[in-house]
C-alpha cells in the first residue's frame, strides 16, 4: 500500500514539476539496483534509450498500453518502435527493457504532462473527393478559455512532421478542425498528434494512428449508363470504378445497384439492391411500359480500400416506357394541331365571307383637300346673309 501511494505521489510530482519534459522522461518503477538505468523516451519518435553498465549482445524492448503490448529485439541502444504498432501514448504507457536468458530488466512508465481533462476529445478524420481531408475535434472539458490547439501529422517515423495549413475555428477563435488539400493515401500508417497551449496551465496532448484508406469516403462510380435494346436480355447497365489516388486494381471494388420504378405507389414494396463485382449488369425483370431510376455505389473488397459504402451516383432514368411516353405526347400534339386547323377552315367557309374576314383597309385622310370639322363650322358661321328690300304700297280709298 505504501509503495502504491509512493508511486502515485511520484507521478503527481512528475506532472507538476516536469510538464515541459514529459515527452522525454520515463519514470523508473523499480527501486532495486540494475545494470540498466536512465530510461528515456522520446514519444514523438517512439524511441526508448537507456544506459547499461554491462555489455549485452541483445535486448528486448516492450511497450504496453491499455490497448495492447508490443515487443521487439535490438542489439544496441536505442530501441525505436515502428509506426505500425499503432499504440497511441496519450493515456500513458509502460516500457520495459529485458536481457534475454537473464533476470535483468528495467521498467518505466510514461505519463503525459498537462492537467487532466485539457486534451481534445472526439477526434475524427475523413478523406473525400480523392485528395481532400477534414479532421475535427472538441476542446477538452477542463481546458482554460485561452487554450489553443495545434494539429501535426506525418506519414512515417522518418517522414517530416507537418502542421495543419488551414484551421477551422469555433466562435471563440479556438481551433476545432483542420482542412487538408492534396492528401496522398499511402500504405504507411499516418500519425496525428494534437497539442495545446495556455497561459494558465499545461495542456495534455492527444495522438492517434490512422490508415488513411480506412477513412476514405469513396466517390461514386463513373460513367453510369443503361441501354435498353428490347431484346430478351433486357437493359444493359454499365459503369466504371470510382476515382481514387492509390488503387490501380479494378477488382478491388464491390458495387451495389439500386433500381426502382419511377412514380410507383407508396404501398408497393421496394426492390432490394443487387451486389456485383464486375462492371456490367443485365436487368431483365422490367416492365416495358415503366420507367426506372438507377443509382450505383461502391466499396472496397479484399484490398486497401475502405469497406464502407461510398457515395451514390446521380440518379438516371431509363426504360422503354420513357420513349413511348414522349412519342405518345408528340402524336397527341400533332393530332390536336391538325384538328384545330381543319375546324377553323370549316367554320370560315360556313359562316364567313371574304369581306368580313378580310376587311378593307381605310385610306388615309387627305389633309389638304378635305375640310376638317372645324373648317366646316367656320365656313357655315361666316356665310353671307341675304338682304331684302321691303316695298310698302299705300292704297287710299277715293270718295
Amino acid at each position: 500500500m505504501v509503495d502504491t501511494l509512493g508511486l502515485f505521489y511520484m507521478i503527481w510530482c512528475m506532472m507538476l514539476f516536469h510538464p515541459l519534459h514529459a515527452d522525454t522522461y520515463c519514470m523508473e518503477l523499480e527501486t532495486q539496483e540494475s545494470p540498466i538505468t536512465n530510461l528515456t523516451l522520446n514519444w514523438r519518435k517512439m524511441e526508448l534509450s537507456w544506459e547499461s553498465s554491462l555489455n549485452f549482445s541483445e535486448y528486448i524492448c516492450i511497450v504496453a498500453t491499455n490497448m495492447s503490448s508490443i515487443q521487439k529485439k535490438v542489439e544496441r541502444v536505442p530501441c525505436r518502435f515502428s509506426m505500425e504498432i499503432n499504440l497511441p501514448l496519450h493515456n500513458g504507457a509502460v516500457f520495459t527493457i529485458e536481457v534475454p536468458n537473464t533476470n535483468i530488466s528495467k521498467k518505466c512508465t510514461f505519463i503525459p504532462g498537462g492537467m487532466p481533462g485539457t486534451a481534445i476529445t472526439n477526434f475524427s478524420c475523413v478523406v473525400y473527393n480523392v485528395s481532400l481531408m477534414n479532421c475535427t475535434w472538441c476542446a477538452g472539458g477542463d481546458a482554460p478559455g485561452d487554450t489553443q490547439y495545434f494539429l501535426y501529422w506525418q506519414n512515417s517515423r522518418e517522414g517530416e512532421e507537418m502542421e495543419c495549413e488551414l484551421y477551422v475555428e469555433d466562435g471563440k477563435g479556438r481551433h476545432t478542425g483542420c482542412h487538408f488539400q492534396n492528401v496522398a493515401i499511402k500504405d504507411a500508417i499516418t500519425y496525428f498528434v494534437v497539442n495545446g497551449s495556455s497561459k494558465d496551465s499545461v495542456i495534455q496532448f492527444y495522438d492517434e494512428y490512422i490508415e488513411l484508406y480506412t477513412i476514405e469516403r469513396l466517390t461514386p462510380p463513373l460513367n453510369v449508363s443503361a441501354n435498353c435494346t428490347g431484346d430478351p436480355q433486357g437493359c444493359i447497365i454499365e459503369w466504371q470504378e470510382p476515382l481514387t489516388s492509390h488503387v490501380e486494381n479494378k477488382d478491388c471494388f464491390q458495387y451495389e445497384i439500386n433500381i426502382q420504378k419511377k412514380d410507383k405507389p407508396k404501398e408497393e414494396k421496394t426492390d432490394p439492391p443487387v451486389r456485383v463485382r464486375n462492371y456490367r449488369y443485365e436487368f431483365q425483370n422490367f416492365n416495358v411500359k415503366k420507367k426506372y431510376i438507377l443509382k450505383i455505389r461502391a466499396r472496397g473488397k479484399n484490398c486497401l480500400v475502405n469497406s464502407n459504402w461510398g457515395e451514390w451516383s446521380d440518379p438516371i432514368e431509363f426504360g422503354p416506357g420513357k420513349d413511348d411516353f414522349i412519342f405518345v405526347i408528340l402524336i397527341l400534339i400533332a393530332l390536336g394541331t391538325i384538328s384545330a386547323t381543319l375546324l377553323q377552315s370549316f367554320l370560315c367557309k360556313r359562316y364567313c365571307s371574304s369581306k368580313r374576314v378580310f376587311s378593307p383597309i381605310p385610306h388615309p385622310r387627305d389633309k389638304f383637300n378635305i375640310l376638317t370639322d372645324e373648317d366646316i363650322q367656320k365656313e357655315y358661321v361666316n356665310l353671307p346673309k341675304k338682304s331684302y328690300i321691303e316695298d310698302i304700297t299705300m292704297v287710299e280709298e277715293m270718295t
